[in-house]
Order: C-alpha cells, then structure tokens, then sequence
C-alpha cells in the first residue's frame, strides 16, 4: 500500500522526492522501482531542503510486531529511507550529484533509532526529517515517526558520500 498523497487526493499531481530523483530505483522501503516494497513516497516543506521533508506511511497488517502494533523494523526502514529522502533533496541543492561508478550520492552510514512509544497498526503516522549537519562527504539527519501529536519513535542518520572503490 503506497504512503503517497496523491492517492488520497487525486488533484495532487505533484512526485516524491523519489520519484523525481530516483524513479527506478529498487529499494525495499522507498524505491518506486520496487512495486512489492512499501513506497514511501517523502516530500519537501516549505521551499527547499532547509525545512525537511515530510511523508505519510499507513502500515500494513503484515506489519505487526505480534502485539498488534508497528513493528520496529518496519519503523526503521521508513526512518532510515525517510531521512535518504533529506539527504538527496540536500545533495541535490548543493551540487553534490553521485560521482562517477555509484548509483546514489550517499549511502547510510549509521542509524541510531530510539523507540519512545508503541505506534499503532493499521493508522497512518507521519515522518519528518531535518538535515542537521552538512559537510560534501558526510550529512546527518534528525528524524521522526509522530502518530497523534506524539513522537514514537525518532532516530539520527548519517550518511556518507559514495566514492565507489576500483
């Protein structure tokens, strides 16, 4: 099931950042070039990479932690590509494209995620990321899953520039 807003609102022809940026591209939590995975789909705030961006994700049934709530690796794939989408979008701003031999500007380097309350099953939550640190061959993001006005679960991402070894 998509987390994309033009499907609630078929007026809303606007793409995701990966969609735009990275259109084929196979990812389990966000690549459009993988229909089995969960399509996140992130978009910026405001108007430009400085304010985050923003997504939507409904979990599925099969995503239950056997508790009936989201389950943890679930959340952490959609915070880690969550904060993939911040990173890009950035990347993208700055002029930092991916260099010669790799398929992405920047790979996670490291996701330290922090489980503060159970999010639901079956609800959609929300996720926002900021990148907080930017520097060409290393970002990191601030990032978090908020259902009902309260942060669940929030982790910091760093991602490192891609210099693919010969």
């Amino acid at each position: 099931m998509p987390s994309d807003p033009a499907l609630s609102d078929p007026g809303l022809s606007v793409l995701s950042v990966q969609e735009r940026l990275y259109p084929n591209l196979p990812c389990f939590g966000c690549g459009p070039g993988n229909a089995k995975g969960l399509q996140l789909r992130s978009y910026p705030v405001g108007d430009g990479s400085a304010d985050g961006v923003t997504a939507s994700f409904t979990p599925w049934p099969e995503h239950d932690n056997g508790l009936g709530y989201l389950n943890g690796g679930i959340i952490g794939t959609v915070l880690d590509c969550h904060s993939a989408a911040a990173v890009m979008l950035e990347a993208e701003r700055q002029g930092w494209p991916p260099l010669p031999g790799a398929d992405l500007a920047y790979v996670t380097a490291g996701l330290d995620v922090r489980y503060l309350r159970p999010a639901p099953l079956l609800k959609t939550v929300e996720l926002h990321a900021v990148v907080t640190e930017v520097d060409e061959p290393q970002m990191t993001v601030a990032v978090e899953l908020r259902f009902d006005g309260k942060t669940r679960a929030e982790a910091t991402a760093v991602w490192k520039r891609w210099r693919p070894r010969t």
